[in-house]
């Protein structure tokens, strides 16, 4: 199968990339899929609707998960207790979301997600001026 330039770009982004920038894309990913989700409940097709924001709910949810699973509990201390509270949180309030199609909690889940993202990408930006 033949790749895109594109999707080629994108794999070597990935494999490539410092574990820092890694959970960046991971936070940015789950910020599209919630906003895509955003827009589906206003599709006016009911099956449609539920499929889109479905899709994306679980989508950004796999990503939350993935980001709960690699925490290093060990290493991480205090910092790591509470992503690993707020994670949960935020998979709960998705799940609620999705099962209620309610756009509020995956709004507050985007909210939090790029308050998160913030806090991180400010964390990388601090630690290459320091080295």
């Amino acid at each position: 199968m033949l790749r895109s330039p594109l999707q080629s770009y994108k794999t070597i982004s990935l494999e490539t990339a410092p574990p820092g920038q890694l959970v960046l894309m991971l936070f940015d990913g789950a910020i599209k899929f919630l906003e895509k989700a955003m827009l589906g409940f206003d599709i006016e097709d009911p099956l449609e609707m539920n499929e889109t924001v479905h899709n994306n709910i679980t989508r950004a949810q796999d990503i939350i998960n993935e980001l709960n699973s690699t925490l290093n509990m060990d290493q991480g201390g205090k910092i790591a207790l509470v992503l690993r509270d707020l994670y949960g949180y935020m998979d709960n309030k998705l799940f609620e979301s999705n099962i209620r199609k309610e756009s509020q909690g995956v709004q507050e889940v985007i909210d939090r997600l790029d308050t998160v993202q913030a806090g991180w990408s400010e964390m990388l930006e601090l630690e290459s001026a320091i080295a």
